[in-house]
Protein backbone atom coordinates (compact mmCIF):
# COMPACT_ATOMS: atom_id res chain seq x y z
CA UNK A 1 0.00 0.00 0.00
CA UNK A 2 1.20 3.66 -0.82
CA UNK A 3 2.43 5.65 2.35
CA UNK A 4 0.04 8.27 1.40
CA UNK A 5 -2.87 6.26 1.39
CA UNK A 6 -1.60 4.12 4.32
CA UNK A 7 -0.93 7.30 6.41
CA UNK A 8 -4.33 8.64 5.63
CA UNK A 9 -5.96 4.70 6.64
CA UNK A 10 -4.23 5.50 9.79
CA UNK A 11 -5.11 8.75 10.54
CA UNK A 12 -9.01 7.78 10.29
CA UNK A 13 -8.92 4.72 12.50
CA UNK A 14 -7.13 6.87 15.32
CA UNK A 15 -8.83 9.62 14.85
CA UNK A 16 -12.61 7.15 15.04
CA UNK A 17 -11.15 5.40 18.39
CA UNK A 18 -10.07 8.60 19.76
CA UNK A 19 -13.07 10.50 19.68
CA UNK A 20 -15.23 7.58 20.54
CA UNK A 21 -13.27 7.11 23.79
CA UNK A 22 -13.42 11.18 24.54
CA UNK A 23 -17.02 10.73 24.88
CA UNK A 24 -17.18 8.86 28.67
CA UNK A 25 -17.22 12.24 30.91
CA UNK A 26 -20.37 13.26 32.06
CA UNK A 27 -21.64 17.49 31.47
CA UNK A 28 -19.87 19.73 33.75
CA UNK A 29 -21.20 23.07 34.85
CA UNK A 30 -19.53 25.03 32.54
CA UNK A 31 -20.43 23.02 28.98
CA UNK A 32 -22.77 20.87 27.92
CA UNK A 33 -23.28 17.66 25.68
CA UNK A 34 -25.55 17.00 22.86
CA UNK A 35 -24.59 13.10 22.36
CA UNK A 36 -28.38 12.23 21.21
CA UNK A 37 -28.13 14.52 17.98
CA UNK A 38 -26.56 15.19 15.18
CA UNK A 39 -24.47 18.18 14.18
CA UNK A 40 -24.72 19.08 10.86
CA UNK A 41 -22.57 21.79 9.08
CA UNK A 42 -21.72 23.23 5.96
CA UNK A 43 -18.45 25.19 5.82
CA UNK A 44 -15.93 26.57 3.78
CA UNK A 45 -12.00 25.66 4.77
CA UNK A 46 -8.74 26.33 3.14
CA UNK A 47 -5.40 23.96 4.27
CA UNK A 48 -1.85 24.57 3.43
CA UNK A 49 1.25 23.80 4.55
CA UNK A 50 3.92 26.88 3.88
CA UNK A 51 8.07 27.00 3.64
CA UNK A 52 9.78 30.43 5.29
CA UNK A 53 13.24 30.69 4.71
CA UNK A 54 15.22 33.59 5.86
CA UNK A 55 18.66 34.78 5.82
CA UNK A 56 20.41 38.15 5.76
CA UNK A 57 20.12 38.70 2.27
CA UNK A 58 15.97 37.40 2.10
CA UNK A 59 13.02 36.38 3.16
CA UNK A 60 10.74 34.09 1.20
CA UNK A 61 7.52 32.04 1.81
CA UNK A 62 6.82 29.28 -0.62
CA UNK A 63 3.11 28.55 -0.80
CA UNK A 64 1.06 25.64 -2.53
CA UNK A 65 -1.73 27.55 -4.51
CA UNK A 66 -4.34 25.35 -2.35
CA UNK A 67 -8.29 25.53 -3.27
CA UNK A 68 -11.08 26.92 -0.86
CA UNK A 69 -13.70 24.12 -0.80
CA UNK A 70 -17.14 24.16 0.11
CA UNK A 71 -18.46 20.95 2.16
CA UNK A 72 -20.69 19.60 4.58
CA UNK A 73 -20.14 17.35 7.54
CA UNK A 74 -21.81 15.85 10.39
CA UNK A 75 -20.51 14.31 13.87
CA UNK A 76 -22.48 11.50 16.36
CA UNK A 77 -21.57 9.79 19.24
CA UNK A 78 -17.60 12.09 18.40
CA UNK A 79 -17.64 10.25 15.08
CA UNK A 80 -17.21 12.41 12.47
CA UNK A 81 -17.52 13.11 8.37
CA UNK A 82 -16.77 15.82 6.58
CA UNK A 83 -16.62 15.89 2.81
CA UNK A 84 -15.70 19.50 0.93
CA UNK A 85 -14.42 19.94 -2.58
CA UNK A 86 -12.87 23.06 -4.23
CA UNK A 87 -14.94 24.55 -6.57
CA UNK A 88 -14.02 26.39 -9.58
CA UNK A 89 -15.87 29.98 -9.08
CA UNK A 90 -14.07 29.60 -5.67
CA UNK A 91 -10.97 29.96 -7.15
CA UNK A 92 -10.35 32.02 -9.67
CA UNK A 93 -6.95 32.22 -11.62
CA UNK A 94 -4.23 34.38 -10.49
CA UNK A 95 -1.24 32.88 -11.96
CA UNK A 96 -0.12 30.74 -9.02
CA UNK A 97 0.66 27.77 -10.87
CA UNK A 98 -1.03 24.15 -10.66
CA UNK A 99 -0.29 22.63 -7.26
CA UNK A 100 -1.02 18.69 -6.35
CA UNK A 101 -1.59 17.76 -2.54
CA UNK A 102 -2.56 15.65 -0.24
CA UNK A 103 -3.44 17.54 3.00
CA UNK A 104 -4.20 14.74 5.77
CA UNK A 105 -4.40 17.03 9.31
CA UNK A 106 -6.20 15.32 11.74
CA UNK A 107 -7.11 17.67 14.99
CA UNK A 108 -8.94 15.40 17.69
CA UNK A 109 -10.57 16.38 21.01
CA UNK A 110 -11.09 13.63 23.54
CA UNK A 111 -11.83 15.14 26.80
CA UNK A 112 -8.77 14.60 28.34
CA UNK A 113 -6.51 15.13 25.05
CA UNK A 114 -5.70 17.12 22.39
CA UNK A 115 -4.04 14.58 19.36
CA UNK A 116 -3.36 16.09 16.04
CA UNK A 117 -1.65 14.22 12.86
CA UNK A 118 -0.12 15.79 10.17
CA UNK A 119 0.77 14.34 6.88
CA UNK A 120 1.27 17.43 3.98
CA UNK A 121 2.63 16.12 0.63
CA UNK A 122 2.44 18.87 -1.57
CA UNK A 123 4.02 19.40 -5.69
CA UNK A 124 3.94 22.92 -7.12
CA UNK A 125 4.60 26.21 -5.04
CA UNK A 126 4.61 30.11 -6.13
CA UNK A 127 6.55 33.08 -4.19
CA UNK A 128 6.15 36.91 -5.19
CA UNK A 129 8.25 37.35 -7.75
CA UNK A 130 11.72 38.83 -6.64
CA UNK A 131 12.65 40.59 -9.89
CA UNK A 132 10.95 43.72 -9.21
CA UNK A 133 13.02 45.69 -11.53
CA UNK A 134 11.11 44.54 -14.57
CA UNK A 135 7.56 46.10 -15.30
CA UNK A 136 6.65 43.56 -16.90
CA UNK A 137 7.75 41.12 -14.24
CA UNK A 138 4.93 38.37 -13.65
CA UNK A 139 3.40 38.99 -9.98
CA UNK A 140 4.03 35.39 -9.15
CA UNK A 141 7.67 32.96 -9.70
CA UNK A 142 6.11 29.51 -10.01
CA UNK A 143 8.28 26.35 -8.91
CA UNK A 144 6.09 23.67 -10.54
CA UNK A 145 8.30 20.83 -9.71
CA UNK A 146 9.37 21.49 -6.08
CA UNK A 147 7.74 19.14 -3.20
CA UNK A 148 7.60 19.47 0.20
CA UNK A 149 6.72 16.14 2.33
CA UNK A 150 6.02 16.69 6.44
CA UNK A 151 4.21 14.29 8.75
CA UNK A 152 3.85 14.51 12.36
CA UNK A 153 2.04 14.41 15.41
CA UNK A 154 1.56 16.21 18.85
CA UNK A 155 -0.59 15.22 21.69
CA UNK A 156 -1.36 17.15 24.83
CA UNK A 157 -2.88 16.46 28.60
CA UNK A 158 -5.52 18.89 29.29
CA UNK A 159 -5.28 19.68 32.96
CA UNK A 160 -8.92 20.69 33.52
CA UNK A 161 -11.02 19.31 30.90
CA UNK A 162 -13.86 20.14 33.41
CA UNK A 163 -13.72 23.36 32.71
CA UNK A 164 -12.83 23.53 29.20
CA UNK A 165 -13.96 22.04 26.04
CA UNK A 166 -12.51 21.75 22.76
CA UNK A 167 -15.14 20.06 21.37
CA UNK A 168 -17.73 22.97 21.94
CA UNK A 169 -15.20 24.88 20.03
CA UNK A 170 -14.16 22.64 16.96
CA UNK A 171 -16.72 19.95 16.39
CA UNK A 172 -19.79 22.11 17.73
CA UNK A 173 -21.58 19.28 19.14
CA UNK A 174 -20.95 20.67 22.47
CA UNK A 175 -22.08 24.17 24.09
CA UNK A 176 -19.81 25.51 26.46
CA UNK A 177 -21.91 27.99 28.54
CA UNK A 178 -19.65 29.55 31.42
CA UNK A 179 -15.47 31.19 30.81
CA UNK A 180 -13.17 28.11 31.38
CA UNK A 181 -9.41 27.29 31.02
CA UNK A 182 -6.81 24.82 31.53
CA UNK A 183 -2.80 24.32 30.82
CA UNK A 184 -1.69 21.83 28.31
CA UNK A 185 1.54 19.82 28.39
CA UNK A 186 2.20 16.70 26.13
CA UNK A 187 4.81 16.19 23.13
CA UNK A 188 5.47 16.58 19.95
CA UNK A 189 7.66 15.06 16.40
CA UNK A 190 8.26 15.75 13.42
CA UNK A 191 10.13 15.14 10.23
CA UNK A 192 9.93 16.32 6.57
CA UNK A 193 11.65 17.50 3.44
CA UNK A 194 11.53 20.01 0.54
CA UNK A 195 12.94 19.18 -2.38
CA UNK A 196 13.58 21.12 -5.75
CA UNK A 197 15.57 19.72 -8.71
CA UNK A 198 16.75 22.95 -10.41
CA UNK A 199 17.50 24.59 -7.31
CA UNK A 200 15.02 26.27 -4.26
CA UNK A 201 16.01 29.63 -4.45
CA UNK A 202 15.08 32.08 -6.98
CA UNK A 203 18.28 32.08 -10.06
CA UNK A 204 18.10 35.98 -9.54
CA UNK A 205 19.20 35.61 -5.81
CA UNK A 206 22.24 33.27 -6.56
CA UNK A 207 24.90 36.27 -6.89
CA UNK A 208 27.32 34.92 -4.53
CA UNK A 209 26.51 31.06 -4.97
CA UNK A 210 24.88 29.93 -1.93
CA UNK A 211 22.28 27.51 -3.79
CA UNK A 212 20.71 24.39 -2.55
CA UNK A 213 17.78 21.91 -3.78
CA UNK A 214 17.17 20.04 -1.25
CA UNK A 215 16.08 20.57 2.74
CA UNK A 216 15.91 17.64 5.47
CA UNK A 217 14.32 18.10 9.05
CA UNK A 218 13.87 15.57 11.73
CA UNK A 219 12.86 16.97 15.87
CA UNK A 220 11.02 15.72 18.59
CA UNK A 221 10.35 17.09 22.10
CA UNK A 222 7.87 18.28 25.10
CA UNK A 223 5.22 21.09 24.53
CA UNK A 224 3.65 23.32 27.21
CA UNK A 225 0.65 25.58 26.54
CA UNK A 226 -2.73 26.88 27.75
CA UNK A 227 -5.87 26.93 26.42
CA UNK A 228 -9.28 29.07 27.48
CA UNK A 229 -12.86 30.38 26.51
CA UNK A 230 -13.91 33.95 26.86
CA UNK A 231 -18.44 32.96 27.14
CA UNK A 232 -20.53 36.34 26.72
CA UNK A 233 -23.61 36.54 27.56
CA UNK A 234 -23.92 32.69 27.71
CA UNK A 235 -23.92 32.51 23.65
CA UNK A 236 -20.96 34.44 21.86
CA UNK A 237 -17.40 32.59 22.58
CA UNK A 238 -13.70 33.51 21.97
CA UNK A 239 -11.62 30.12 22.39
CA UNK A 240 -7.92 30.57 22.12
CA UNK A 241 -5.25 28.28 22.76
CA UNK A 242 -1.21 28.74 22.65
CA UNK A 243 2.07 26.17 23.52
CA UNK A 244 5.44 26.24 23.03
CA UNK A 245 6.96 23.07 22.16
CA UNK A 246 11.37 23.18 22.76
CA UNK A 247 12.37 20.45 20.10
CA UNK A 248 15.63 18.85 19.09
CA UNK A 249 16.55 18.16 16.27
CA UNK A 250 18.56 18.67 13.08
CA UNK A 251 18.11 20.21 9.20
CA UNK A 252 19.93 19.61 6.34
CA UNK A 253 20.62 21.53 3.22
CA UNK A 254 21.89 19.66 0.15
CA UNK A 255 24.39 22.42 -1.91
CA UNK A 256 25.13 20.46 -5.37
CA UNK A 257 25.14 17.23 -3.81
CA UNK A 258 27.01 17.79 -0.88
CA UNK A 259 24.92 17.55 2.76
CA UNK A 260 25.40 20.29 5.17
CA UNK A 261 24.02 19.56 8.94
CA UNK A 262 22.98 21.07 12.02
CA UNK A 263 21.76 20.20 15.47
CA UNK A 264 19.97 21.98 17.59
CA UNK A 265 17.18 22.76 19.88
CA UNK A 266 14.28 25.56 19.03
CA UNK A 267 11.07 27.22 19.97
CA UNK A 268 7.68 25.45 17.93
CA UNK A 269 4.48 27.48 18.19
CA UNK A 270 1.19 25.92 17.59
CA UNK A 271 -2.35 28.31 17.95
CA UNK A 272 -5.90 27.67 17.90
CA UNK A 273 -8.43 30.17 17.37
CA UNK A 274 -12.07 30.29 17.92
CA UNK A 275 -14.96 32.66 17.78
CA UNK A 276 -18.80 32.27 16.76
CA UNK A 277 -22.44 32.34 18.54
CA UNK A 278 -23.37 28.65 20.15
CA UNK A 279 -26.48 27.52 21.35
CA UNK A 280 -28.36 24.31 21.74
CA UNK A 281 -29.79 24.27 18.02
CA UNK A 282 -27.76 25.57 16.04
CA UNK A 283 -23.85 27.39 16.02
CA UNK A 284 -22.04 30.18 13.86
CA UNK A 285 -18.04 30.23 14.02
CA UNK A 286 -14.70 30.80 12.56
CA UNK A 287 -12.04 28.57 13.55
CA UNK A 288 -8.16 29.38 12.87
CA UNK A 289 -5.49 26.32 13.57
CA UNK A 290 -1.66 26.81 13.33
CA UNK A 291 1.64 24.76 13.43
CA UNK A 292 4.47 26.58 12.90
CA UNK A 293 8.00 23.86 13.17
CA UNK A 294 11.54 25.75 12.52
CA UNK A 295 14.37 23.88 12.11
CA UNK A 296 18.01 24.66 13.13
CA UNK A 297 19.83 27.20 11.44
CA UNK A 298 22.21 25.86 8.75
CA UNK A 299 24.24 27.96 6.50
CA UNK A 300 22.89 30.98 7.87
CA UNK A 301 19.52 30.44 6.57
CA UNK A 302 16.59 29.97 9.12
CA UNK A 303 13.82 27.58 7.65
CA UNK A 304 10.13 27.26 8.86
CA UNK A 305 7.77 24.76 8.01
CA UNK A 306 4.07 26.29 8.52
CA UNK A 307 0.60 24.38 8.84
CA UNK A 308 -2.55 25.89 8.45
CA UNK A 309 -6.32 25.28 8.49
CA UNK A 310 -9.31 28.13 8.58
CA UNK A 311 -12.96 27.25 8.54
CA UNK A 312 -16.26 28.90 8.15
CA UNK A 313 -18.91 27.01 10.03
CA UNK A 314 -22.89 27.05 9.59
CA UNK A 315 -24.33 24.51 11.76
CA UNK A 316 -27.29 22.82 12.85
CA UNK A 317 -28.01 20.17 15.57
CA UNK A 318 -31.29 18.21 15.26
CA UNK A 319 -32.58 14.87 16.63
CA UNK A 320 -32.61 12.10 14.39
CA UNK A 321 -35.85 10.24 13.51
CA UNK A 322 -37.01 6.55 14.33
CA UNK A 323 -36.02 5.66 10.51
CA UNK A 324 -32.28 7.42 10.63
CA UNK A 325 -31.99 5.80 14.18
CA UNK A 326 -32.05 2.18 12.76
CA UNK A 327 -29.16 3.09 11.21
CA UNK A 328 -27.25 4.96 13.76
CA UNK A 329 -27.92 2.27 16.74
CA UNK A 330 -25.10 0.62 14.25
CA UNK A 331 -22.67 3.43 15.51
CA UNK A 332 -23.62 2.82 19.02
CA UNK A 333 -23.24 -0.67 18.98
CA UNK A 334 -19.60 -0.70 17.60
CA UNK A 335 -18.84 2.22 19.89
CA UNK A 336 -19.82 0.03 22.98
CA UNK A 337 -17.58 -2.89 21.53
CA UNK A 338 -15.04 -0.44 20.97
CA UNK A 339 -15.07 0.49 24.91
CA UNK A 340 -15.78 -2.27 26.35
Amino acid sequence: MPMKKLFALTLFIIGHIASAQGQGVDDSTYYVSYPEKITTRYYFSRKYTSLRLKSDDYTLTYNPNTTLNMGVGATYQGLTLNLAYGFGFLNPERGRGDSKYLDLQAHMYPRNFVIDFFGQFHKGFYIPNPNTSSPMAEKYLTLPDMRTQKIGASVQYLFSPEKFSFQAAFLQHEWQQRSGATFLLGFEMYGGRAVNELGILPTVMLTNGGGFDRIRFFEFGPNVGYAATLVIKKHFFVTGSLSSNLAFGYSTLDKQGTPVTEWGVNPNVFGRIFAGYNSSSWSVNANYVLNSVNLPKVDNVNAAFMTGNYRLNFVYRLLPGPKLNRYLNVVDKAKARLLN
